[in-house]
């Protein structure tokens, strides 16, 4: 799976540079250096499942753009998650810095519709906490890694972790950035990182009683190892809706 990983990694950064590279006029020769191409030509303010924050933009062609981005903050788009059959009340922390090269087929073309295609690629330092909380009310009955229980005097209540910390994690998504004018858009985009999987802790208080064979903190173990080697849980989803601005 490290290996994987790696692999994953050097193939998105072969594709940034790539992409950055796929037009005779970004990179050809005789090309001259000029120091204004350090200045961004856009800005954009975007939120969705990564969190809220905002990106500068660099365009070296009608076809090429380079993004660098943060998103950030508690946010959750939904008041509680399925883990391993398991549902639990979740709190997200983002903490995400990402450099994508953004490939447009159609960016020369008459269609302003075709124009805002693009494709991305890129990496993000990701350093996301997750933090589950579920409560089980006295004489209810609930299943932990399958297994069922029935809580006991004063209930049951789990507390958990998912954390993808201090990783470097590849990208690819799918966007469309159309123009309103020669200032303003708006952009949505659909992609995934190759996190790896998470690290995973599970802290089980109160009474139970076990219906079948394991005890219930032997099915709490269980689960943590189930959710850190489930593939499922190698990707980060990633969809985001924001505004454009152009100098």
């Amino acid at each position: 799976m490290k290996s994987l990983r790696v692999l994953a990694v050097v193939s998105a950064l072969s594709a940034v540079s790539g992409l950055a590279m796929a037009e005779d006029t970004v990179v050809h020769d005789g090309y001259v250096f000029e120091p204004n191409q350090l200045v961004p030509t856009g800005a954009r303010l975007e939120v969705g499942t990564a969190g809220y924050g905002g990106a500068l933009s660099w365009t070296a062609s009608p076809k090429v753009g380079v993004t660098l981005g943060y998103n950030g903050g508690d946010i959750s788009w939904s008041d509680d998650i399925k883990v391993n059959g398991s549902k639990y009340d979740i709190d997200m922390e983002n903490n995400n810095v990402y450099l994508n090269a953004e490939l447009r087929p159609w960016g020369d073309s008459q269609s302003l519709a075709a124009q805002g295609l693009y494709v991305a690629a890129g990496v993000a330092y990701l350093d996301n906490k997750y933090d589950l909380d579920r409560r089980v009310l006295q004489g209810e009955n609930f299943s932990v890694n399958g297994q069922n229980f029935l809580a006991g005097d004063g209930g049951v209540r789990i507390n958990g972790k998912m954390d993808y910390e201090n990783d470097i994690a590849p990208y690819v998504g799918l966007g469309w950035a159309p123009k309103f004018n020669q200032n303003w858009g708006v952009f949505g985009e659909v992609g995934a990182y190759y996190t790896g999987n998470p690290t995973v802790q599970l802290t089980g208080s109160g009474d139970s009683v076990t219906v079948g064979d394991d005890t219930f903190q032997q099915a709490l173990r269980a689960e943590e190892r189930k959710i850190e080697n489930d593939d499922k849980y190698a990707w980060l989803p990633v969809a985001k809706l924001g505004v454009n601005f152009y100098w």
